[in-house]
């Protein structure tokens, strides 16, 4: 199991939130997400197929800059 953590500007509200968590659910081989709104972080659990490129995509996709 891979885990990648990111600092993300563009997690407003939970709405945005819920998208994101939505859209990374979506990909198959994600176990967990974790979204922070207080340290606009985000946390991913993932395996084989997903790769850290798609997960990336998602999230730029739903709106957020990773920084």
């Amino acid at each position: 199991m891979n885990t990648v953590q990111y600092n993300v500007n563009g997690l407003l509200n939970t709405q945005i939130k819920t998208q994101l968590k939505n859209v990374l659910d979506d990909l198959d081989g994600v176990h967990k997400v974790n979204i922070d709104l207080g340290r606009s972080s985000v946390e991913v659990e993932y395996k084989e197929p997903t790769k850290e490129e798609e997960i990336r995509h998602s999230i730029e996709h739903v709106g957020c800059k990773i920084e």
